[in-house]
């Protein structure tokens, strides 16, 4: 039986995908769940995955085709028959092991390796492996001082550079290790999503007091929200996203940080799913991030509203008859 594969529905924002890359060929088998083609929008990229086991039968829509919703891109044989059988290469007959030149790393190891600057091959391995506990042996060991020619006055606890470990004293380490840009960028970004959950919840009291503002335009009428799916648009190597955050009125402070962390960690690593896009009733977009003194948000449509935050500068004001320097934000709403 023949199954076709189809352009998942997109957001209201995103008309048409580009076919990024084909993970499978027709002729291969694959499983229920198997990721068979990625697609490529201004928002996500999305993955379309086999709904059952079988044979990859056609492929209508090769890698740069530009497609729309629900539009056929292939099909797949669901009985499992083979549309192009490919043999298999004889295995090689082997008499012995090859010799290996080196013993292999982790992936554990060697990111604790990249994080110290030590080649990982120089690592001696205590067993056929070079684990965490070798690498950490080996930069100890690096950074152990000499023994000293003669007595020397005590010195202070050391203070170890970025990169290398120091051993204070008996069975006591400290480690001091450079943050990456990346993770520079994740710490300030975690910053930043405590103060938008703070707006999130302002903007929520005000829009109970003016509930126009959290509406829908649908031709001639104009639909009353009265819940509070708040969009949260999140920078992208390719412009803005904006995830929705369900139900926020029910949220707490910290579960509103905790979404909004999380859905920028999804924007960084492109995992962000296109359901998260859907909706919305108002936009919050924090161009102050920026360094934005004052801009125009544009609307998000079919909403009615979008509040635009902007860079907290330090400003002269008359507090009580006296110059005074205070801390000052321009919002401005599009409406």
């Amino acid at each position: 039986m023949a199954l076709d594969i189809k352009v998942p529905e997109l957001s209201e924002s995103v008309a048409d995908a580009t076919v990024a890359e084909w993970t499978k060929q027709v002729g291969d088998r694959v499983k229920a769940g198997d990721v068979l083609v990625i697609l490529e929008t201004d928002k996500v990229s999305v993955e379309v995955a086999a709904e059952a086991d079988g044979v990859l039968a056609a492929i209508n829509a090769p890698a740069g085709s530009d497609v729309k919703a629900k539009q056929v891109i292939g099909s797949l044989e669901a009985s499992g028959a083979v549309v192009a059988p490919v043999a298999a290469a004889p295995a090689p007959q082997v008499t012995a092991p090859a010799p290996q030149a080196a013993a292999s790393a982790t992936p554990v190891a060697q990111r604790v390796a990249a994080a110290h600057n030590v080649d990982v091959s120089q690592v001696p391995a205590a067993s056929g492996k070079v684990t965490k506990a070798d690498v950490e042996n080996y930069v100890a060991a690096q950074s152990a001082p000499p023994a000293p020619a003669a007595k020397v006055a005590p010195q202070p606890a050391p203070v170890a550079p970025a990169g290398f470990t120091v051993n204070l004293a008996a069975g006591r380490r400290e480690e001091r290790i450079r943050l990456t840009r990346r993770r520079q960028t994740i710490a300030k970004r975690l910053i930043e999503a405590q103060s938008t959950a703070a707006f999130v919840k302002a903007v929520i009291g005000a829009l109970k007091a003016f509930p126009v503002v959290n509406a829908e335009m649908q031709g001639t009428e104009l639909i009353m929200k009265h819940y509070y799916d708040i969009g949260i648009a999140i920078g992208a190597e390719d412009g803005l996203v904006v995830p929705v955050l369900r139900d926020a009125d029910k949220l707490s402070f910290a579960g509103i940080e905790q979404q909004i962390k999380d859905y920028a960690g999804q924007v960084k690593a492109g995992t962000l799913p296109l359901e998260a896009l859907m909706g919305g009733t108002f936009t919050i977009t924090n161009g102050g991030v920026f360094g934005s003194m004052m801009s125009t948000p544009i609307l998000n449509p079919p909403q009615v509203g979008i509040l635009g935050l902007h860079a907290i500068k330090e400003r002269p004001v008359v507090v009580d008859g006296q110059i005074v320097i205070r801390p000052m934000m321009y919002t401005a709403l599009t409406y």
